[in-house]
């Protein structure tokens, strides 16, 4: 990186400072896979964290596989700003959201960047977008830790720290244990982890069959000595609601869903706030 490029990056992590500083917490929602529901998690977490009163923005940062917008209802968006700031799309009083498909008119068109373009797109995602004061911000990280996680970990380096979904097979394990590392060699602290799809709900007779199996999430947490923050069931209703954009946290959902989410935000909560 030569001189010129070195200011650049100085100068753009001072913007991107200067917009986290408005922010009293950053959660980073990653996984070592993808297909194990971990925008899904990232959406229902800003949701529920909005319904308890707080000021939230939400952003997804998947560049390739935004669904972000579809799972909160704002498919078909654009963002507005000016030369300076980009602003999110308010989807309530105290929900601010943000994604790459705000800003792309042709929803089919896939986006084909190389890495270090990614990247330098991620960071200016970051600095533009103006939050302003907001409680929280939840991130949706692309699945995975490579390069995209790797630049986003380290262009929040007050994060609060990681939450890191899963689910219980074996082959979600492995990869979860990874993301584990991952946030511990960028020194990104481990919030908790999200046993997502343990178990499915019958809609008819409420009895809970262990489809994907149960508890590796929480036993894999445990080997690693980190947080267990709870496990969100399967139900026939979690497609439906999702994709009309509606949160697993209100009225419509699921009550073992809506009870886990809720059980989720209070310990995610408690790790945040250093409590016991």
């Amino acid at each position: 990186m030569d001189t010129k490029q070195m200011q650049d990056y100085e100068a753009q992590q001072k913007r991107i400072n200067e917009r986290m500083e408005q922010i009293d917490h950053v959660v980073l929602v990653l996984s070592g896979k993808g297909g194990v529901g971990k925008s899904t998690v990232a959406a229902n977490l800003a949701f529920a964290l909005a319904d308890m009163g707080n000021s939230v923005g939400l952003m997804d940062a998947d560049l390739h596989g935004p669904t972000i917008p579809l799972l909160t209802g704002l498919s078909g968006e654009m963002a507005s700003g000016t030369a300076e700031a980009i602003r999110p799309v308010e989807l309530r009083r105290n929900l601010a959201v943000m994604s790459i498909d705000f800003l792309t008119p042709e929803r089919d068109t896939p986006t084909i960047w190389r890495g270090p373009l990614r990247g330098g797109v991620l960071r200016q995602f970051i600095g533009d977008v103006e939050w302003g004061r907001r409680d929280f911000l939840i991130v949706d990280l692309p699945p995975g830790t490579g390069d995209e996680p790797l630049t986003l970990a380290q262009s929040f380096p007050r994060a609060d720290g990681a939450v890191i979904v899963t689910t219980p097979q074996e082959a979600s394990l492995a990869d979860c244990r990874k993301a584990i590392n991952f946030a511990n060699k960028v020194f990104l602290p481990v919030l908790g982890v999200v046993e997502n799809m343990s178990g499915y709900v019958c809609p008819h007779c409420g009895m809970q069959t262990d489809v994907f199996s149960s508890g590796g999430g929480e036993k894999m947490a445990q080997s690693m000595n980190v947080p267990f923050l709870g496990r969100v069931p399967l139900a026939a209703e979690i497609v439906a609601l999702s994709d009309q954009g509606k949160p697993l946290v209100g009225d419509e959902a699921p009550e073992p869903v809506r009870a886990a989410y809720e059980h989720i935000v209070r310990r995610l909560l408690e790790e945040i706030r250093g409590e016991d």
